[in-house]
């Protein structure tokens, strides 16, 4: 199986206190191709014994070498496993494509984001600073930022690279150690990645990871009296369940959930500039994207030609197996298919303004073409729930009034933006959209790792990226010395 796929490690085992290991259990999840449907080897089925000794060896290691660690002994192993990362780059993406189906262009570039991650983290690791209050006279009061101790990381199948980069690579870099559970459907770089943070010298039990099933291996973790912060990204009734797991430990959470982002184009917008950005970011990773804009709002001065220029574009979309490397490959399962395409089958009473083309396709893949949808009302289905597949829908208003009802008319808030040259209008729409971030005349940023990044609504709470994710991964504590 490993010979098959290229591996340097064992994807059928855990990692837990530096030993690779095979679940206590015995027993095995299924690999599959998304663009064949092919199984492709197995991974382990990790139990709450494997989350118990996994969580053991976590705070064994928080007490042991790397809990006496200095934060810049901790910078420099993250510094090293990004160059590492960095070496191994087109290896990673290669089994990325084969694991989640995502073109071979976009998994290397989250392989990049990892390296990026590890590089800002390990540089910032020595500089997260507490700071002194001036109080009473005789009194000499200070902050301190500590770890929480254990952090629990729950990492979803869309994004494996750069999730763990961001939530992982943080904890790190603050002094947790960490229990990491990757989804089931794909947690082969996860499992590259723990074996590379070995070789750059990640003292054992700092990372340990379990996969499993999230009703198995996911649900012991989150309700284990022995962590102490758990980050979870996924999907917003997973979200529900992981918080009350949680709060009968009282502990914090750090929850990045869905979205329905829009992105609002008015009529001065540079509509050139602006088309890329609002295709791409409706169709990477196959619109697989807690962040990715399903909504275009336009603006009814230019409407007829931004929809006309969006469907040239779609219906030049080509689609096939992800190492073919074309523009979007196949959705990660086949019942992730059958959602995207129940959703397809909704708006049959709509206009669909243009298609992707099927170009390498084979049966057994996860394929469904991604489809432009124009003149569709706000409170359409398809404008109002996250699809989670390459389908946008393109929507008529009037005036800055009614954009900022549209945009702010469902329940989640994770990302905006807004298309225009009127710098005041810029200001106002930043200011009255509700989304953890605002992009203008841009969309993401090219991935912004120093951005804070999180939602409003049920698209969750808490930040990751930055200098923000450090904070939520430590515990300030505030002394105060009276010496007279």
């Amino acid at each position: 199986m490993s010979d098959d796929l290229g591996l340097w490690f064992d994807p059928s085992k855990c990692l837990i206190a530096g030993e690779w290991v095979a679940p206590s259990g015995g027993q095995y999840l299924p690999l599959e191709n998304p663009s064949t449907g092919e199984k492709i080897g197995q991974i382990a089925r990790g139990t709450g014994a494997d989350i118990d000794a996994a969580v053991a060896a976590a705070e064994a290691a928080r007490h042991g070498p790397w809990g006496r660690m200095s934060a810049a002994e901790r910078g420099r192993i993250l510094m090293t496993l990004g160059r590492m990362v960095l070496e191994r780059v087109d290896d990673l993406a290669r089994i990325e494509a084969l694991d989640v189906g995502k073109p071979l262009k976009q998994a290397r570039a989250d392989a990049v984001a990892l390296a990026r991650y590890m590089e800002f983290y390990g540089g910032a690791a020595d500089k997260l600073h507490g700071e002194t209050i001036p109080y009473l006279e005789g009194y000499t009061v200070y902050t301190l930022r500590e770890p929480h101790g254990v952090t629990g990381h729950i990492v979803p199948w869309n994004y494996p690279m750069q999730i763990i980069g961001r939530s992982v690579g943080a904890a790190l870099a603050t002094g947790n150690a960490c229990v990491l559970k990757p989804a089931e459907d794909a947690c082969l770089t996860a499992l590259a990645f723990a074996e590379m943070a070995k070789a750059a010298g990640l003292p054992d039990g700092a990372l340990n990871v379990v996969p499993g099933l999230g009703s198995e291996a996911g649900a012991a973790l989150t309700a284990h009296p022995g962590v102490h912060h758990i980050s979870f990204t996924g999907s917003v009734a997973t979200g529900v369940m992981v918080q009350e797991a949680a709060a009968k430990n009282v502990i914090p959470v750090t929850l990045e959930l869905g979205g329905k982002s829009p992105q609002v184009v008015f009529e001065d917008a540079d509509i050139p500039a602006a088309l890329p950005f609002l295709v791409n970011a409706g169709i990477q990773n196959a619109g697989q994207t807690c962040s990715a804009s399903s909504r275009i709002l336009v603006q009814r001065a230019v409407y007829d030609q931004v929809v006309e220029r969006m469907a040239l574009r779609y219906d030049a979309l080509k689609v096939g197996r992800a190492m073919d490397d074309l523009d979007v490959g196949p959705l990660i399962s086949a019942r992730q298919k059958n959602i995207v395409s129940g959703f397809i089958d909704k708006g049959a009473d709509l206009q669909i303004a243009g298609q992707g083309q099927l170009v390498s396709a084979p049966n057994g893949g996860n394929y469904v073409r991604p489809t432009l949808f124009a003149n569709v009302s706000p409170g359409h289905c398809l404008a109002r729930d996250e699809i989670f597949g390459p389908v946008q829908v393109v929507i008529p208003f009037e005036d800055e009034e009614e954009a900022v009802a549209i945009a702010n008319g469902t329940d989640y808030g994770l990302v905006a933006s807004v298309w225009s040259q009127n710098g005041a209008r810029q200001m106002r729409m930043a200011k009255r959209i509700r989304a953890g971030q605002i992009f203008i005349n841009n969309y993401g940023a090219g991935g912004g790792v120093e951005l804070p990044f999180g939602g409003m609504g049920k698209s969750g709470h808490g930040r990751e990226k930055g200098f923000e994710a450090m904070y939520g991964f430590t515990v300030l504590k505030t002394v105060a010395a009276f010496h007279g």
